[in-house]
């Protein structure tokens, strides 16, 4: 069967908000996700209602608010015959969806269809923290070496050999000691961290200053929550209502001094016995938002008059060892750059989640990619990374960005919980 060619006609998210005093507190997120889908097609309206076959969810913490995917399409309009799912692939849902649309376009099932990330991290987690800041009771599992031989290593993948400590600590752990796993594995120091964290927080500030998130920030009418003197939201106070346009945890007067002030995450722990360089400085915020990317047939698309931003052109999802995490991107990209048929030095921007610090350094070299490439607009330590809509995130970015530098191939990222990786490959057009 030939395949045919899936392409993003459009793509655009919310801004980011902090989770559980950030903006987006008082707004439901079916409603934040209903107000997201009707801007993309109100921009786009060659592209009519009843032409969408297909709208994805890909959202990780299971909020109430979006049990039933189908109120989404309902909320913002579309005609009961859209068909609905939603996808957790982890922090990968959003390009784990965006996959699953495209998959089915390019089989010839589906014409158009609409990847949607969500998440609503402020009224899942109590307190300011989340799954990047709180560490869990690991499963106490003993391996015997020969379990730990039988477990593959990748190494046709890695540069550097996973070490005993690794390989014997439980396999079941937060996210955050992943990261002070993979920094340890690599040698790296907290000064390695937060000197990349820095750059992060400046590429993003000048990128909102150089208006290159104007086309993939849609600007929203919302309540403006109402906290108290303790910084709890007050539910039953209405609040005024406000626009919000601009992702919340971008900080320009971010520098190298005032990271290396920040105390070590608590709760992280050194399996080889070294200094414990994961802080909130060098790991991405905990936010609430949505993205969402407008997916179709490149012929129905050039049918309609549309001029499409990128063409879909390889998919990669890998797993790795679950104590080294956020190495996750190294073999997923290798698969999805085999399937594109592409050499990494063909690619010309890297959109790259920064869940820590940690783990992007070591996974860039380990692919070869230049920092001039990687995140030129500033990544999640800066502009954030709401679970389920990091992904959708991304792949828009990364649409966005080939266009506006006139640049042909690029590439999206990132690592997932577990122990996973998930890579999209795009191609300008």
């Amino acid at each position: 069967m030939e395949l045919r060619n899936a392409v993003i006609v459009d793509g655009v998210r919310s801004p980011f908000a902090r989770a559980v005093r950030g903006k987006l507190v008082a707004t439901r997120l079916d409603e934040l996700g209903a107000k997201v889908v009707r801007q993309l097609l109100e921009r786009n309206p060659k592209v009519q209602d009843h032409m969408i076959e297909d709208v994805g969810l890909g959202n990780v913490l299971g909020n109430a608010e979006f049990v039933d995917m189908g109120r989404v399409a309902r909320l913002a309009g579309l005609p009961p015959e859209v068909s609905t799912f939603n996808s957790n692939r982890q922090c990968g849902s959003s390009m784990e969806t965006l996959h699953r649309i495209a998959q089915s376009i390019m089989i010839g099932a589906t014409e158009c269809g609409i990847a949607l990330g969500a998440e609503r991290m402020a009224r899942t987690i109590p307190g300011d923290e989340g799954p990047f800041t709180r560490v869990t009771e690991p499963y106490q599992v003993e391996f015997t070496k020969a379990q730990r031989d039988m477990s593959p290593d990748h190494s046709e993948h890695f540069s550097v050999p996973f070490p005993d400590f690794i390989l014997d600590s439980p396999p079941k752990v937060s996210m955050l000691q992943t990261a002070q796993n993979v920094a340890e594995v690599y040698g790296l120091t907290r000064a390695d961290l937060d000197e990349y964290a820095v750059p992060s927080h400046q590429k993003a500030a000048e990128a909102y200053e150089a208006g290159r998130f104007k086309d993939e920030i849609v600007p929203l009418e919302i309540e403006q929550p109402v906290f108290d003197d303790s910084g709890s939201w007050l539910p039953d106070e209405k609040g005024e209502m406000i626009s919000f346009d601009q992702d919340e945890c971008i900080r320009a007067g971010t520098n190298f001094e005032a990271l290396m002030n920040l105390n070590p995450i608590p709760g992280v722990v050194s399996y080889g016995g070294n200094e414990i360089v994961i802080t909130p400085g060098n790991s991405s915020p905990t936010n609430d938002g949505v993205s969402a990317i407008l997916v179709m047939s490149e012929e129905k698309a050039l049918a309609l008059g549309l001029e499409p931003m990128a063409r879909i052109i390889g998919f990669g999802v890998s797993g790795v060892k679950p104590q080294l995490m956020g190495l996750g991107p190294v073999p997923a990209t290798n698969k999805a750059m085999k399937y594109a048929g592409l050499t990494m030095d063909q690619i010309d921007r890297v959109e790259f989640n920064e869940a820590f610090a940690a783990q992007i350094i070591p996974s860039a070299r380990e692919l070869g990619i230049p920092l001039e490439k990687l995140n030129v607009n500033g990544g999640a330590l800066a502009i954030g990374h709401p679970l389920g809509a990091t992904g959708g995130r991304l792949v828009l970015s990364l649409a966005h960005e080939l266009r506006r530098s006139n640049s042909k191939y690029g590439l999206a990222t990132q690592c997932i919980g577990a122990g996973m990786g998930i890579t999209t490959v795009l191609e300008n057009l």
